[in-house]
């Protein structure tokens, strides 16, 4: 991709910018695309009417993207929109569209040519991997050694290794970050007091963990006060310790970090299992200047000092430890190291410096990621 330079138009094909309502991906779309845009490259967004998301949208249109939103009902529309895309300099077909993916991944690699590069960005590697393996007639499989590339959101080596052997072109991490625009801290705010705060929407994959690191706390710790916000979790047997707020829309992100005495990060299952996945909300947590326990999970280390930076447990029993253990002295001690960390590398801004490397061809990607990571 050594063609590529600066002031390039990227066209991004992915499920929703400007709603984050069953969208995890939002945050990080919405870092890497306003950090490109400050480095001078245009962005158009397609993405697709569905799932009730522009019902539920929690930002208006962007002055750091253009963007598209079409509609789904067609294949036709689909692949008119696809067409409205050509001569970009860089596409970008992200994972987890949510409707026509086959459809889109087949159509976008029709705008390859010299001057416009065709990229997957796999934005849960895991899931992705594990579909191509169980499946060697999987549509996907057939289409991947004809990108230009696959970016993934996390995962180290064995990720890289998974999509090579799949005939991957190249295969680069460019993993979550902050965006100190959006996520810093605040003062907090009574809605949201109690000692340990969990927010995630209620995923098959990631339930049980949710079972294991933070409800078997919370029963541990009756008389500790535990916050779960996120979708799904209205039906779910809780203890009585546990308030659950629902649905936290993104603009409360920073009061939900900042309030508890401490935040948990629970990976899903096959985040956990691949390894080197930080979440979005581990950066937004460190950004807040939050006192951060995750799940255990390789590469930990790689981000964040553990002990120091965050706080790690390996079961529940260890989440209900350290937060027996935790004064408000040594949490925020623990939430300003995290804070220093996060701005001085692992800010989107240094997510796309990463990229237009990649994208100029000034190193390869193995270098630029090591030079991103370590």
């Amino acid at each position: 991709m050594s063609h590529m330079s600066h002031g390039m138009h990227i066209a991004f094909f992915a499920s929703s910018l400007v709603s984050a309502y069953w969208n995890g991906a939002a945050t990080y779309y919405r870092g890497i695309v306003r950090a490109l845009h400050a480095r001078g490259h245009r962005v158009t967004f397609y993405e697709p009417d569905a799932f009730g998301r522009q019902q539920h949208r929690d930002m208006a249109d962007p002055d750091w993207a253009e963007v598209v939103v079409y509609s789904a009902a067609s294949e036709a529309a689909v692949l008119r929109t696809v067409q409205s895309a050509r001569g970009a300099d860089l596409v970008v077909k992200a994972s987890g569209v949510g409707v026509h993916d086959e459809l889109l991944e087949r159509a976008v690699l029709d705008l390859q040519r010299p001057g416009t590069a065709v990229v997957y960005w796999d934005v849960d590697a895991p899931a992705t991997l594990d579909r191509m393996q169980a499946d060697p007639a999987d549509a996907l499989r057939a289409l991947v050694p004809r990108y230009d590339g696959v970016f993934t959101y996390g995962g180290g080596e064995p990720v890289r290794q998974a999509y090579r052997a799949l005939g991957a072109r190249d295969c680069v991490p460019v993993y979550n970050a902050l965006d100190p625009s959006t996520h810093f801290p605040v003062a907090p705010d009574p809605r949201f007091a109690g000692d340990l705060g969990f927010l995630g929407n209620r995923l098959p994959d990631r339930e049980a963990r949710v079972e294991q690191f933070f409800l078997q706390a919370a029963a541990e710790l009756p008389q500790r006060r535990f916050l779960l916000g996120g979708s799904g979790w209205h039906d779910k047997p809780l203890p009585a310790n546990v308030r659950h707020l629902g649905h936290v829309y993104t603009a409360d992100h920073n009061a939900f970090n900042c309030t508890p005495l401490a935040v948990l990060n629970i990976s899903r299952e096959s985040m956990a299992r691949y390894g080197f996945s930080p979440a979005t909300r581990v950066f937004e947590a460190a950004g807040a200047a939050a006192c951060l326990i995750t799940d255990d999970w390789e590469g930990v280390a790689q981000f964040f000092e553990p002990g120091r930076e965050l706080l790690v447990a390996r079961d529940g029993d260890e989440v209900a430890q350290q937060l027996d253990k935790l004064d408000p002295a040594r949490a925020r001690a623990i939430g300003q190291a995290a804070y220093r960390r996060v701005l001085a590398e692992h800010t989107y801004a240094h997510r796309a410096a990463q990229l237009d490397a990649i994208l100029e061809g000034r190193a390869s990607g193995a270098r630029v990621e090591n030079e991103a990571t370590t």
